[in-house]
């Protein structure tokens, strides 16, 4: 029996498609030079935020991921868990102290982070599962993936002057990064999701800002790209508009002028850090837009603000 496809209804006169089908095929046409260009790429995507806790938003992440995949893209995921986290503690009675945007992390709160970030870990390896990609949580811990070094602050103090040193407990960053399990995951045709937490030189563990771990995953891997979602749709001119191209120095400029400031300030040093570290750019988006990603990597417009070297 012949397995050829069936015959179409109309072999004479044909019709014109209908215009949502054009559209859809303008948008693969728009879409095959990054396909090509991305082919064999590694892209490292920081999860955080508020579309952590919408299921729709996730559920529309965990695709874009898989689908990333399917394309011939190595993604590798790191996640965050700052408002969960926080959400714990409370109902622990736990009362949350932060210093320069870090929780101060005493051993409870320590135990408390890792526990809510496992079940995170977990139920993000799901979500990429039933899109139907193969997806392995594991921590900084797992293999000696992230060897984490501790964090201080410093605060002037206002009556003499004096910088003092601020304890934020078992709060790191990484001092190294061993991306051998990162590479035996992706070669095996697995997504690692990588929850924020490492090891000392001293044995305890340390949690890691979710963004600085992205970041020094990416900078270890020459990642083609490292992704931040966040709540805002990327930095934003004094008048409100979208800037779309930044380099390092252009970053110090608007930091300089007020432009940048607050939280966003972190975030594109983490993309600064990347880039010069060997990250081809990064981009910080908006999570809370369905397929932001995609919109950023496949079409020529974007949809963040793209960091890059110069």
């Amino acid at each position: 029996m012949s397995a050829n496809p069936p015959e179409k209804p109309h072999a004479g006169a044909r019709h014109a498609p209908p215009p949502e089908m054009l559209a859809k095929t303008e948008v693969l046409v728009e879409a095959l030079p990054y396909l090509q260009r991305y082919a064999g790429q590694t892209f490292v995507v920081k999860y955080g935020g508020h579309a952590m806790g919408d299921p729709e938003l996730a559920r529309d992440f965990a695709e874009d991921i898989v689908l990333l995949k399917q394309v011939g893209i190595r993604p590798v995921v790191v996640h965050g868990g700052g408002p969960q986290i926080g959400s714990m503690l409370k109902r622990l009675g736990h009362e949350s102290r932060f210093v320069d945007g870090l929780r101060v992390t005493d051993a409870a709160t320590a135990d408390v982070a890792e526990m809510v970030l496992g079940a995170i870990n977990k139920e993000l390896v799901r979500w990429i599962n039933e899109a139907g990609g193969r997806a392995v949580g594991l921590s900084g811990k797992d293999a000696g993936l992230i060897r984490a070094e501790k964090v201080n602050r410093t605060r002037r103090d206002p009556g003499s002057a004096i910088e003092q040193v601020v304890d934020l407990g078992f709060v790191g960053e990484p001092a190294a990064v061993d991306r051998h399990v990162l590479d035996v995951l992706a070669g095996a045709d697995f997504i690692p999701v990588v929850a924020p937490v490492g090891v000392g030189a001293d044995g305890h563990t340390y949690n890691i800002n979710a963004d600085t771990c992205a970041g020094a995953v990416a900078a270890a891997l020459k990642a083609a790209r490292l992704f931040l979602l966040t709540d805002v749709p990327g930095v934003l001119s004094k008048e409100g508009a979208l800037l779309s191209d930044l380099t390092p120095a252009s970053i110090a400029g608007l930091v300089e002028d007020g432009t940048i400031s607050g939280g966003m300030i972190p975030k594109l040093e983490t993309c600064v850090h990347a880039v010069e570290g060997g990250v081809d750019a990064a981009v910080i988006l908006d999570g809370r837009v369905p397929h932001a990603m995609l919109l950023e990597i496949f079409t020529r417009r974007g949809a963040g603000t793209l960091v890059r070297k110069g």
